[in-house]
């Protein structure tokens, strides 16, 4: 960050500046790399805490009330599970929240508040995957 910009954040007392230093950061990433409109909220909110926390306040997560996409309850069916950043239903999240959201299934489950058995993947597709790998003999001592 070059030093006009935080001697900025260090003086802004609004959450009015502190937005108006994120928009210009965002603007000039965006400007000179491709970023794809689907990861502008993501970029923007990463930004954000950047500025956020440089600002001195001791947590961003104190300050920002994190809505999901659908309630947890939803989120869950046998057949498909239900992305809480971004609604979309997956038969399994962990690859999609790696190359989505460069999340763990820990970090996941722990920005939501899930238990640490919540499911990365569908149940009826974990049966699946379970039952093909046995029919394979997958797991099984060779004869």
């Amino acid at each position: 960050m070059n030093r006009e910009l935080s001697e900025e954040v260090n003086n802004t007392s609004s959450d009015a500046a502190l937005i108006e230093i994120v928009s210009e950061i965002v603007s000039a990433y965006v400007g000179n790399n491709p970023v794809p409109v689907a990861d502008l909220p993501g970029l923007i909110e990463k930004v954000y805490h950047v500025v956020f926390e440089l600002h001195g306040h001791e947590s961003v997560d104190a300050k920002i009330d994190l809505k999901p996409a659908v309630s947890v309850k939803k989120s869950l069916n046998d057949d498909y599970l239900i992305c809480l950043e971004d609604g979309k239903m997956f038969k399994s999240l962990k690859r999609h929240l790696r190359t989505r959201y460069d999340m763990t299934p820990e970090e996941y489950r722990e920005k939501w508040g899930l238990p640490a058995d919540y499911p990365m993947v569908a149940p009826n597709y974990a049966k699946q995957r379970s039952e093909l790998a046995k029919r394979m003999g997958l797991g099984m001592p060779k004869k």
